[in-house]
């Protein structure tokens, strides 16, 4: 059976053979979560601050699609949901080193609840195997980008007390370009990350 069809993501490739071998199947997983999570909180870290907006422009968004198409769909969605609830419980793992449930109910709580919705997508679509070529890639990430935007610019919206036309110029419009660079690079990796894979002899 394809490996597409098997629900086989990148991320399964990520541990070497000799090494999983000494690993439990569980163990694996969850070794894979954390070190997704781990990996969207450094991605964090990249925060460039926007004078007058509530958002600013970070490498989540790019965190996020990365490990949601190497895990798939539940673990990119485990992965995703531990970042945000050790944000919640105050670690400082949100943009600008915030953290805490403020952050949640906040103008920018829309754009991590959509992470999470955004991360399982992907994870699925990745299960599905559009991320074996660079347009299936694309399109999984533009679609996960979308999601984020979707539950995010209504939030920002309502919490905010900003209209429409004011959420879409502070929540969306800084972020346009940024977002095609981020989603084309992550949608990039994968392809080549494959191809990579279908290299190495005697893998799976």
């Amino acid at each position: 059976m394809p490996a597409a069809e098997r629900g086989i993501t990148i991320g399964d490739f990520l541990v070497p053979i000799r090494v999983g071998e000494r690993l439990s199947s569980r163990a694996r997983h969850v070794a894979l979560i954390v070190a997704g999570a781990l990996f969207i909180y450094l991605s964090a870290l990249v925060v460039i601050p926007i004078s007058g907006n509530p958002v600013p422009i970070t490498g989540q968004t790019f965190g996020v699609l990365l490990v949601g198409g190497a895990l798939g769909f539940r673990r990119g969605l485990a992965a995703v949901l531990l970042y945000v609830l050790l944000g919640v419980v105050g670690l400082p793992f949100f943009a600008e080193g915030k953290g805490g449930l403020t952050i949640v109910l906040g103008a920018t709580g829309g754009y991590l609840v959509g992470f999470v919705l955004a991360g399982a997508l992907v994870g699925r679509l990745a299960e599905l195997g559009w991320d074996r070529h660079l347009a299936g890639a694309i399109g999984a990430m533009a679609i996960g980008n979308a999601l984020i935007y979707v539950i995010g610019l209504p939030w920002l919206a309502y919490v905010a007390h900003f209209d429409a036309a004011t959420a879409i110029q502070k929540g969306l419009v800084p972020f346009l370009v940024g977002d095609v660079l981020k989603l084309v690079l992550a949608a990039v990796v994968f392809p080549a990350a494959w191809w990579v894979v279908g290299r190495r002899p005697g893998e799976r």
